[in-house]
């Protein structure tokens, strides 16, 4: 089974509907799909309700889905890693232990013709932030989808 992590900074914007799209795009009998987030801040929490609000416009339940923080463990545990933006980047490369853990880790808007390379945090941006970030990670779910599958 492949084990996918995303990784944004509070895992109650970006990494819960990364996690919810990638799901929707993978079978749960060959791929385990989690979020985390850089800090500690919200664990426990559910999703921000503007988040779940707008997966849910797009068929989506992320509601029952709670924060939890990155741990070093997680370089071990997941085959890839996603990251939303480059300061995520920077703080899990900071426990990043060989070269094996490093290849894991990947920015999940790096693909062929990709827009920007950061998932913008919506969270001080207003509700079309989400629409945004939603479009954004509904097309990098799909290229990454399309190649762990091909992959398998």
């Amino acid at each position: 089974m492949t084990k996918i992590l995303m990784v944004c900074l509070g895992n109650i914007c970006r990494s819960p509907l990364a996690e919810g799209i990638m799901r929707s795009k993978l079978s749960s009998t060959h791929f385990f799909i989690d979020s985390a987030g850089t800090s500690g801040f919200h664990s426990g929490n559910a999703p921000d309700p503007r988040s779940i609000e707008v997966a849910q416009k797009n068929g989506l339940d992320i509601s029952q889905q709670k924060s939890r923080p990155f741990r070093a463990y997680d370089l071990e545990e997941f085959d890839v890693i996603f990251v939303m933006d480059k300061a995520n980047y920077r703080d899990v490369i900071r426990h990043v232990q060989n070269e094996d853990e490093r290849q894991k880790v990947k920015l999940i808007l790096n693909y062929p013709n990709s827009e920007t390379e950061e998932v913008p945090d919506p969270y001080y941006g207003g509700k079309n932030g989400f629409d945004h970030v939603y479009n954004l990670l509904e097309k990098a779910c799909t290229f990454h989808s399309n190649q762990l599958i091909s992959e398998q």
